[in-house]
This record gives C-alpha cells, structure tokens and sequence, in this order.
C-alpha cells in the first residue's frame, strides 16, 4: 500500500527512494560518468519524478551524482515552493526563464565557470532534452552519453512499493470505467462520458494520466480503436464504446481496457470480435511468467487473432509504469509473428491489450488491463470484470 502521507503527499519509503539513487549510480560507475543531467518538459520526463518525487510541470532539469545532494532548476518559478515541498531531499531552485539553462549554468560553474577548464570529461543525459541545447551541452563535455535506454532498463522491474502505487492506480481505473458504464446512454456525448469518468477518481486523489474514448454505430461502423480527444457525437442505441482508461496515483497509473454496447445486444460482428479478443488474452497470459520471451507472445497473440481473419491496431503487448516500456508487440509484430529480444521477469508490469479490428479498420473492440509478472506467472492489478457488457438500457 502506498506510504504515509509526507507534508500531505504519499511518500516512497527512505529505503525505496536510496534503491533508486544506488540503481542510477551504478550506471554512472559502469558508465565512467561523473554527473547526469536529467530533464523533464511539459510533464514529460518521468526519471525526475522517480528520483526526487516531483512530478515534472512545465520543466525541471536535475543534476544527479553519487553521494552529492542533487540540484533541481524548476519553472516555472511560482512552481518551485510545491516542488521543493514534493522533493525535500533536493536543493530546489528557480529556473527563471529556462531550466535547462540555468542547469548547464551550474555544470559550467562547478566546471570553472567558463565551461572550458576541468570540465567533465563525460556528462550523461536522460529524458527529452531539445536540439537547441547540444552547442551548449558540448561546450561544457568532451562526450555526452545519453542515458535513457539505461534508465528505461531500471524501470522495467517494479519494487513492491512501485506495484503497491500501481494497485491504487487500477483502483481508481476501474472505478472510472465502472462510473462511465453506469452514466452512459443515449444522448450523452463523448466530452460528458469524460466527466463521469474523471468524477470517479479526482475526489479520492487522483490524475487522469489518459482517457480515450471510441464511439461508433455496431450496423455501420466507421471507427476501429478509440480516440485521444473526445468528439461532439452523441451516443445512440446501437453504438460500440470502447475506451482506455488509466487513472493515475503520484504518477502511477493503472490501464483498463473494455468495450461496452449501448441500449442494444452486441451486433454480431462484434461479439465475435470480443470472442477473439478475449481469447487472444487468454492465449497470452497463458504464457506470461519468468523466462517467457516477446516473441512467445507474439506468437500466441498471432495464432487466435490472424487465425481469426482478423488484425490489430493498438499493441497487443507494452511494458508500462513509469513510462511506455518494453516490449512493444506492435501490429507489425503481430503479422510477422516476431517481436524484438526481450525476456520477462518476475516485477514487470504490462498491458495486455488484445485491440481486435476488421481488415479494412472500420471495425474493432478493445479489452485488456494491467498486470504483474510473478514469479509462477501473471496477476491483474484490476479488479474490474472482463467482458462485452451492455450499458445505457
């Protein structure tokens, strides 16, 4: 379960946050590097809210080395007293303008203030740093490493605080899809099916890290995956609603995947797409434990929903917690019946996403969740029941 409340926020235990630091200094031992800039853009960035608690607004910039305390340049500048309180352990100060800047400041300062004498010989980089910085990223570094490929290789195995905080963020998932299939129905549009879901997890303190939402007739169908910005379209018996829900706990979101009919018994086209999708699901878990690979699943995935005569348009399979992680099982995947070098082990977490469509990608259903790697095989971090359910009546 998530920590006791620090100042008013949830907290990761001291033991958890000095695992992370200790993960992240043994990439900069392996990787002869004497400091980390680590960088974060309109909430984008998520090895900043990792290390020190933050969770990046407009920008954040950090600098990271073993055994010093790190320094952490936010903007904008009315944001640095909810920072400094979210992240006590950093030296938090204002970015003015741009905090990238005033971080590659300090690294030429601390290199001699020039940028020329005792400057690091290797400086690593992680997260979405622009173009425009590498003249001065190159001014104050003889190499530049980026990092991020390491930094996605920490994220991949979760703690079990991580997976606690990820429990509380598919709570709150399923009790959003569970207030949107309770609300909607005919007439209603897209933008107040939005609201119902976000009514359900806000008062208890959550997020909404995504919402998407896809509407379509079942008798003529023009719509295969759901959509990222809600539509004035109304609902009306007889329409397909699918949706991908993650509600987010201090960063830590839950994903949840269902497709509902409204007012109406599936068509059967799309019963038969959820029958497929369903069994495409149970064909993957079957094979999700310790040792599995991508391509094992892959191949699951392949033989039920291409045997079917249909395809996908989602991933079937992505890693997720503190970011899109691997292994991604796209739809190029999927029709090659291959999927890149990956093996799983006990703490992954994944989404698990059977996205089933017609051919010609007028059709489609979605289903899936969140789930654990254990060490026998797989569990749910959801709750919420499988299913094609009618709604709306």
């Amino acid at each position: 379960a998530p920590g006791a409340p620090g100042d008013g926020y949830p907290v990761f235990s001291a033991a958890e946050m000095r695992r992370r630091r200790d993960a992240l200094a043994s990439v900069v031992a392996e990787r002869g590097i004497s400091q980390i800039l680590v960088y974060g853009f309109d909430r984008s960035g998520s090895a900043i809210g990792w290390l020190t608690g933050w969770p990046v607004t407009r920008e954040a910039a950090l600098l990271f080395a073993p055994g010093e305390r790190d320094l952490m340049f936010v903007c904008f500048n009315n944001h640095v007293p909810n920072a400094r309180r979210l992240a006590p352990e950093a030296d938090v100060r204002p970015g003015d303008g741009s905090a990238l800047d005033a971080a590659l400041d300090a690294i030429a300062s601390r290199a001699g203030g020039t940028g020329q004498a005792a400057r690091p010989a290797t400086l690593g980089v992680i997260g979405p740093v622009p173009a425009r910085a590498g003249a001065r990223l190159a001014a104050i570094a003889d190499e530049i490493v980026f990092l991020d490929r390491d930094y996605v290789r920490l994220r991949l195995v979760k703690s079990a605080e991580e997976i606690g905080w990820l429990r509380t963020g598919a709570a709150m998932s399923d009790d959003a899809v569970a207030a949107l299939s309770a609300a909607a129905r005919p007439s209603m549009t897209e933008s107040q099916c939005c609201a119902s879901l976000e009514s359900a997890y806000i008062g208890a303190g959550g997020l909404t890290h995504i919402h998407y939402l896809g509407v379509t007739s079942m008798a003529r169908p023009d719509l295969c995956v759901p959509a990222q910005w809600p539509s004035a379209r109304r609902l009306s018996a007889g329409d397909a609603l699918s949706c991908e829900v993650s509600a987010s706990y201090q960063g830590y979101p839950g994903q949840l995947l269902r497709t509902f009919t409204i007012a109406a018994p599936p068509a059967p086209l799309y019963q038969d797409l959820h029958d497929v999708a369903e069994a495409a699901f149970d064909a993957v878990t079957a094979r999700l434990r310790p040792g599995a690979t991508a391509h094992d699943l892959a191949i699951a995935g392949a033989e039920v929903i291409l045997g079917a005569g249909y395809t996908i348009y989602d991933d079937l399979v992505h890693g997720y917690g503190g970011g899109y992680l691997p292994p991604v099982i796209s739809r190029a995947g999927l029709e090659a019946r291959q999927a890149a070098d990956f093996t799983f082990a006990a703490g992954m977490t994944v989404v698990i996403q059977p996205n089933v469509i017609t051919p010609d990608e007028r059709a489609g259903v979605q289903t899936g969740e969140l789930v654990v790697v254990t060490e026998t095989g797989w569990e749910s971090l959801h709750s919420y029941p499988r299913g094609l359910a009618r709604i709306g009546d």
